[in-house]
C-alpha cells in the first residue's frame, strides 16, 4: 500500500475528530503543511512544543499530531520571534506538517477519556455528560481507594504532579468516572452517575473542598498530560486502521517526551 498524501490524513482524522464538535474557542485542524505532500510517518504528542519538534526532527516524520493547539488566540505573525513563533519555522524548514485535534478528540467516542478509561482497566463504559465529555465505568473486583489510585498511578505516565486523591482511602471503588484533562466541570455529573470515585485532572482547592463538603464522590487529581496521552496510542491504531481501508499505509510513533511542565516536587518535613 502507498503512502498517503496529507489532505488523506486530515480527511481520515476528521472523519473519527470532526472539526465541528469542537468548542467554539479551540483552535482545531491543520496548523501548517502542504495538503498534496505525502505522509510516511506521524509523531503523535500531547503537546506542540520545541521538544516535540526537536523529536520529530530526530525521527525523520512527515508531520506531528498533537492534542493541544499550537495557536489558541489570533495572530498576526508567526515570525521566529517567540516560542509558537520558532515551531512553526523549524517545522516548515523541516518539511514537517502540524495538526490539532484537541476539544473534538474530548467528545469522539473512542476519544480522550475513553483512552484514559481503558489505560485504568475500566469496562462498560458510558457518557458521563451528554456533550460527550468523560465516561463512566467499572472495575471488578471492587478495590480500596487507596489500591485504585496506585492502579492509577502504575497505569498513567509518572510525573511530579503524581497523583493526588481526596476522599476515605478505604472506602471500596467499583464504579469510577473519567475525563482526560481539565474535568472539574464535571464535578457534579460524576456524582450524579453514582460514581465512588472521579479521576481527572487540574482540580482546584476549593472546588475539591465543596464537592466533599457536599457529599461528593472520592477524587483522584492527576497531572494534565498524563490524563491526556493514552489517547495518543489509541488515536493512532484508529488513524492507521482507517488509512489502510483507503489503501494506504502510515507509520505511528507515539511521543515518549514527558511535556509535563512541572520538574520536582518536595514535600515539606510536616
Amino acid at each position: 500500500m502507498a503512502a498517503p498524501s496529507l489532505a488523506d490524513v486530515v480527511d481520515a482524522l476528521e472523519g473519527r475528530y470532526p472539526v465541528t464538535t469542537a468548542a467554539e474557542w479551540d483552535a482545531v485542524g491543520l496548523v501548517c503543511g502542504d495538503p498534496a505532500m505525502t505522509v510516511s510517518s506521524i509523531l503523535w504528542a500531547v503537546d506542540p512544543t520545541s521538544v516535540v519538534v526537536d523529536e520529530a526532527i530526530d525521527a525523520g516524520v512527515d508531520l506531528v499530531i498533537t492534542h493541544h493547539p499550537l495557536f489558541l488566540t489570533g495572530v498576526h505573525s508567526v515570525a521566529a520571534t517567540d516560542a509558537k513563533g520558532r515551531v512553526v519555522h523549524r517545522l516548515l524548514e523541516s518539511g514537517i506538517a502540524l495538526y490539532c485535534a484537541h476539544t473534538n478528540a474530548d467528545v469522539a467516542h473512542p476519544g480522550v477519556s475513553d483512552a484514559l478509561a481503558a489505560a485504568l482497566g475500566l469496562g462498560d463504559l458510558v457518557p458521563l455528560d451528554p456533550s460527550g465529555l468523560g465516561c463512566v465505568g467499572t472495575i471488578d473486583p471492587a478495590v480500596s481507594l487507596a489500591d485504585f489510585a496506585a492502579q492509577v498511578a502504575a497505569a498513567l505516565p509518572s510525573t511530579h504532579h503524581g497523583v493526588r486523591v481526596a476522599g476515605d482511602t478505604a472506602h471500596l471503588v467499583r464504579r469510577v468516572a473519567v475525563c482526560g484533562g481539565s474535568g472539574d466541570g464535571l464535578l457534579v455529573c460524576a456524582t450524579a452517575a453514582g460514581a465512588d470515585v472521579y479521576v481527572t485532572a487540574d482540580l482546584k482547592h476549593h472546588r475539591t473542598l465543596e464537592h466533599l463538603e457536599d457529599g461528593g464522590c472520592a477524587l483522584i487529581d492527576v497531572a494534565h498530560w498524563a490524563s491526556e496521552w493514552p489517547w495518543l496510542a489509541q488515536a493512532a491504531v484508529l488513524l492507521e486502521a482507517d488509512l489502510a481501508i483507503q489503501g494506504s499505509t502510515v507509520g505511528s510513533i507515539v511521543s515518549a517526551v514527558p511535556t509535563d511542565p512541572w520538574a520536582m516536587s518536595i514535600r515539606g518535613a510536616h
